[in-house]
């Protein structure tokens, strides 16, 4: 019973503060999504020493420095106690854009090489990290975009989370006299 009552205050703590900062949720959604991206990068690295097609390097390159930069600029966007940085959540945005066309721009040469008439990269199981690589793309850019969602969406969540009840009920709160702060000699 104790452990239960513990686990509800827990609970409850961390609604009080998501609900002073829903804005964490798009941050922990874009964390994730650098996570997926940097724990997969090998695929994506051997996959641009395979193919070496025309901009594959720059683009793993932009897409893990835009990710980098985007989480800072997201946390310097929602600064603690003050309003919304807007020009840095458009920068955020912009960079949010970048990684996205880099990693379709990627794909793209995935499959250019993949397909192409003369001379195409086949994928068997020594290559097997491209169709990986590819997979890897496919799945970063969806992280992205919902990720994204989420962020803009933290306005919706504030309001939503503002209906929640967290307030901490006391015993015998209801059965406190006024108290008398006038002056007494």
């Amino acid at each position: 019973m104790a452990q239960n009552k513990g686990l509800k205050e827990w609970f409850r703590k961390k609604v009080v503060a998501i609900k002073r900062k829903p804005q964490r949720i798009g941050l922990v959604a874009f964390v994730i999504t650098f996570l997926y991206y940097a724990l997969n990068l090998t695929y994506i690295s051997n996959t641009t020493a395979k193919i070496q097609g025309s901009g594959m390097g720059l683009c793993g390159f932009a897409t893990m420095l835009f990710s980098i930069l985007s989480l800072v600029t997201y946390s310097n966007a929602f600064p603690h106690r003050k309003k919304v940085n807007k020009p840095m959540l458009i920068l955020f945005f912009v960079m949010i854009a970048a990684i996205f066309f880099c990693d379709f721009r990627y794909r793209s040469l995935i499959f250019e090489a993949v397909f192409r008439e003369t001379n195409p990269i086949v994928v068997n199981t020594g290559t097997a990290f491209i169709s990986k690589a590819a997979s890897v793309l496919y799945t970063h850019m969806i992280l992205l975009a919902v990720s994204t969602v989420l962020t803009a969406l933290s306005p919706v969540f504030k309001k939503l989370l503002g209906k929640i009840n967290t307030a901490v009920d006391v015993d015998g709160y209801d059965q406190m006299e006024a108290l008398d702060i006038s002056e007494e000699e």
